[in-house]
């Protein structure tokens, strides 16, 4: 890995304009833009499922119904009218999607609507679904407990931000052929961990000590720039981003406690 493979993630307002959530809401209204609209939704969608399953399930019911209910969910995302109540102001597409499965679990016409127009259709199988997104965050039974399904649905959130960015981070180190640098190094990417033994690392590597810290530095860079792009994804304005960010982090930190 090389210090111009590590670049800090910054956006210009074009290039920003192309991000999922900004395209959604830019074509909303568009006859056009419909099916470009669709894809880039669909595409948050297959990303963003497991809060969305994480809340229902809090909500009581069970897992074989939640697993209905998150595809009728977004079925009805992709095929009703949610996009043209999206209110671009409020910026966040993780705000629009809660909002609309409380109105989703809330509304008995609604959910039947969903199912009359999904029938048998799968927006995706269960088993791509879990396949796609798994997760590292395991939350016990008595977080599980105490929780609210909005803070589940936060931490979930935050958590698959986390993890996407990371599974992108992993992909670009070995496609560098550096797959084992990211597996030893990838769990001290957290800028304010202290416990890093960089002998110890240097051993594992069979590296310099120093080599161990340009690596180290260079990975943290390019997660912070990853994890940027993955919230700027889901939020429709520039400025939005480091609020957003800071407000995950705290999440998950919170959790962490």
């Amino acid at each position: 890995m090389t210090p111009e493979t590590v670049r800090e993630g910054s956006r210009s307002p074009d290039a920003f304009s192309t991000t999922r959530w900004s395209v959604v809401l830019a074509c909303a209204d568009s006859a056009v833009g419909e099916e470009t609209a669709r894809k880039a939704l669909g595409e948050l969608c297959k990303t963003y499922w497991r809060p969305i399953f994480a809340f229902i399930c809090k909500r009581g019911y069970s897992v074989p119904d939640a697993q209905d209910l998150t595809q009728d969910f977004f079925l009805m995302v992709l095929e009703g009218d949610l996009l043209k109540r999206a209110d671009p102001t409020r910026g966040r597409f993780r705000s629009l999607l809660l909002k609309a499965v409380q109105n989703f679990l809330t509304d008995n016409t609604i959910r039947k609507r969903a199912r009359k127009r999904g029938g048998d259709v799968k927006f995706v199988s269960w088993d791509e679904w879990m396949a796609e997104a798994p997760s590292n965050l395991v939350i016990s039974v008595q977080e599980a407990e105490t929780w609210s399904p909005e803070k589940i649905f936060d931490v979930r959130w935050a958590a698959t931000a986390v993890e996407h960015a990371l599974r992108r981070l992993g992909d670009e180190c070995e496609a560098h052929g550096h797959r084992r640098v990211f597996v030893v190094l990838s769990g001290y990417l957290a800028a304010e961990r202290q416990d890093v033994s960089y002998l110890k690392l240097s051993k594992t590597l069979d590296v310099p000590e120093t080599a161990v810290k340009r690596l180290l530095h260079q990975l943290r860079q390019r997660y912070r720039a990853l994890l940027r792009d993955e919230v700027a994804q889901t939020v429709h304005k520039p400025e939005d981003v480091d609020e957003e960010l800071r407000y995950l982090c705290a999440v998950l930190a919170a959790s962490a406690a």
